[in-house]
C-alpha cells in the first residue's frame, strides 16, 4: 500500500496534537484515516457526515495549515465520508467529497439513498453540508382530506393540521397520537408529513415504524456505528415514529430515542409519535423518555359513532367510484364498530362478492358478507334479555310488554322485541309468543311482518330497529 498519504497525514497529526486538547485530539482526529494522495489532494476518511461537517465548523482552519505546511500552497483537502449499508455481511459505503459539482450515492443495502449537493469554493472551507435528500417514507393516499374528521378524532386531527402548517413552531412537540387498532393513527401522523412535504419541500421528513427504527440500531450497534445512526436521524426536520409502544423491549434503542428526541426538540424539529396507550399508561419505557413525550399535546382516537362510519363508508365509496343502497351503507356501519379497518375491509368484501357473484348489492348479500366481519355469539341470547334491552331503550316498563294494551308505544316495542327474537334465538314461534303472555305464532309472524313493512317506509324506525339489533349483537359477543 502506498505509504505517502499516510505519511503525510501522519505529519499533520504530529502538528495537531500538539495544539488540541488531548480528549479533543481522540475524539475527532484519531478515528481519521487517510485514504488518498494524489496532485497535492490529500483525502481523509471520516466516520459520518457529522463528523464531517463538525471538523468544518471547529477545525476547518487548523487542517487547512498544517496539510499546507506539509504540501505547500496548491495543498487541497478532500473528505471521504463512510455510510453505512446496514448490512453486516457488507463493507461500508464510502462517499467522496470532490472540489467539484455533486454525486449521489444510493445502495439497495442502504436505509435512505443519500444525496450530497455542494459546489466547492474553497477546498478548506467547505460550506455546510446540504441536508439529506431522504426518502420519507410516505404513503400519498394518506392526506387530510380523506381523513373524516368526527368527535372520535376532532381534537387529533385538528393539532395535526396546525402541526402541518407548522411544524416545529406550536406547542405541539411533540404530538403523540394514541388509541386502538384501526382508528387511523398512521393515516393522520402521515398525512401530517404530506402536508408538510407538499407546503415545505425544503424540509426534512421521515416517517419511520419503530420496528425498523430498532432494528436498525441494532444493526448499527453491530457495526459499532451507533453515532453514525444518531447523527443521521438528528438531520431530520420532522420525524414521525409509529407505535411507540414497542419500545419498551428495546432499552438500548431508547437510549438512542432519547439522544434524537434532545437535539430535535432543542433545534426547533417537530416529532410526531403513534401509540397504542396514552404516554402515561405506557408500561417499560424509560421514564426520562415519557416525561418527554409528555411535552407537548397527547390527543387520543376514538371508535367512531355511527355518524362517522357513515362518512367514512361514503367516502371510501365515492373515491372508489362505487354505489350501494343507503340501507346497505347503514347495515354496515351499524354492525362493524370496532374500527375503521374492518369498516374499509366490508365494504372491499361486499364489492368482491359482488362482483364474483354478478350480483346487485343489497342487504341480504351485506348481510352474508358481515359474517366474516361480526363474531359469532359467543353466549345464547335469551328472550328476557330482549325484551329487557327493548324496554330499556323505548323506556316501557316490562310487565306492560305482556298486557294486552293497544297503546301504540308498547305494540310497536313489543313488535320489535319479537322481530328481535325470531333473529337472535332458536326458539319457535309458539314459544316466542308464550314468552309475551301466551300469544300465539301467528302474532308473532304478523309482529315481524309488520317489523320489515315500516322498516322499508319509517326511516327512524329502521334506524331505532337496526340500533337495538347492534345491542343484542354486542351483547352475543
Amino acid at each position: 500500500m502506498d505509504k505517502t498519504h499516510e505519511k503525510v497525514w501522519n505529519n499533520c497529526l504530529a502538528i495537531i496534537k500538539d495544539i488540541v486538547e488531548w480528549q479533543h485530539f481522540k475524539t475527532w482526529f484519531e478515528p481519521i484515516k487517510p485514504a488518498a494522495l494524489k496532485d497535492k489532494v490529500l483525502t481523509i476518511q471520516v466516520p459520518s457526515q457529522f463528523f464531517y461537517e463538525y471538523l468544518e465548523e471547529h477545525y476547518v482552519n487548523l487542517l487547512a495549515k498544517t496539510l499546507k505546511r506539509e504540501l505547500g500552497k496548491e495543498a487541497r483537502l478532500e473528505y471521504r465520508i463512510m455510510v453505512d449499508s446496514g448490512n453486516e455481511k457488507n463493507k461500508p459505503l464510502t462517499m467522496d467529497i470532490p472540489g467539484h459539482g455533486f454525486k449521489t450515492y444510493s445502495n439497495n443495502e442502504m436505509d435512505f439513498p443519500l444525496v450530497i449537493s455542494n459546489p466547492v469554493k474553497n477546498p478548506f472551507v467547505i460550506p455546510g453540508l446540504k441536508k439529506m435528500q431522504i426518502d420519507p417514507q410516505l404513503n400519498p393516499i394518506y392526506s387530510f382530506e380523506s381523513f373524516i374528521e368526527g368527535d372520535c378524532n376532532r381534537v387529533a386531527r385538528r393539532a395535526g393540521k396546525t402541526v402541518a402548517e407548522k411544524p416545529g413552531a406550536t406547542s405541539f412537540n411533540p404530538l403523540v397520537i394514541y388509541g386502538g387498532v384501526g382508528l387511523g393513527k398512521t393515516h393522520l401522523a402521515q398525512a401530517i408529513g404530506n402536508e408538510v412535504k407538499r407546503s415545505n419541500p425544503n424540509k426534512v421528513v421521515l416517517y419511520v415504524s419503530s420496528e425498523k427504527f430498532i432494528n436498525q440500531f441494532q444493526d448499527h450497534s453491530r457495526n459499532n456505528a451507533i453515532n453514525d445512526f444518531i447523527h443521521f436521524y438528528q438531520m431530520i426536520d420532522v420525524l414521525v415514529i409509529d407505535d411507540v409502544q414497542f419500545f419498551n423491549r428495546a432499552e438500548k434503542s431508547q437510549d438512542a430515542l432519547f439522544a434524537i428526541f434532545n437535539h430535535l426538540h432543542q433545534s426547533g424539529k417537530q416529532l410526531i409519535l403513534t401509540s397504542d396507550k396514552s404516554p402515561k399508561d405506557l408500561e417499560g419505557v424509560q421514564e426520562r423518555l415519557l416525561s418527554r413525550f409528555r411535552w407537548g399535546l397527547s390527543a387520543d382516537m376514538q371508535v367512531p359513532d355511527y355518524e362517522t362510519r357513515i362518512e367514512i363508508l361514503e367516502k371510501k365509496m365515492k373515491n372508489d367510484g362505487l354505489e350501494m343502497p343507503k340501507e346497505v351503507v347503514k347495515y354496515i356501519a351499524y354492525n362493524i364498530q370496532s374500527n375503521v379497518r374492518e369498516l374499509e375491509g366490508a365494504l372491499i368484501s361486499l364489492l368482491a362478492q359482488s362482483s364474483l357473484n354478478k350480483r346487485e348489492i343489497d342487504l341480504e348479500l351485506a348481510k352474508k358478507v358481515l359474517r366474516n366481519f361480526v363474531k359469532t355469539s359467543s353466549k345464547e341470547i335469551t328472550i328476557e334479555t330482549i325484551q329487557k334491552m327493548v324496554c330499556d331503550y323505548f323506556d316501557v316498563p316490562y310487565e306492560r310488554l305482556l298486557q294486552k294494551t293497544r297503546k301504540r308505544e308498547v305494540v310497536q316495542a313489543r313488535q320489535i322485541t319479537m322481530y328481535l327474537a325470531k333473529l337472535f334465538t332458536k326458539n319457535s314461534l309458539k314459544t316466542i309468543g308464550e314468552h309475551f303472555g301466551g300469544r300465539d305464532h301467528t302474532t308473532v309472524i304478523h309482529s315481524c311482518q309488520t317489523v320489515k313493512d315500516l322498516m322499508d317506509t319509517d326511516g327512524m324506525f329502521r334506524e331505532s330497529v337496526m340500533e337495538l339489533q347492534q345491542k343484542v349483537q354486542l351483547a352475543a359477543m
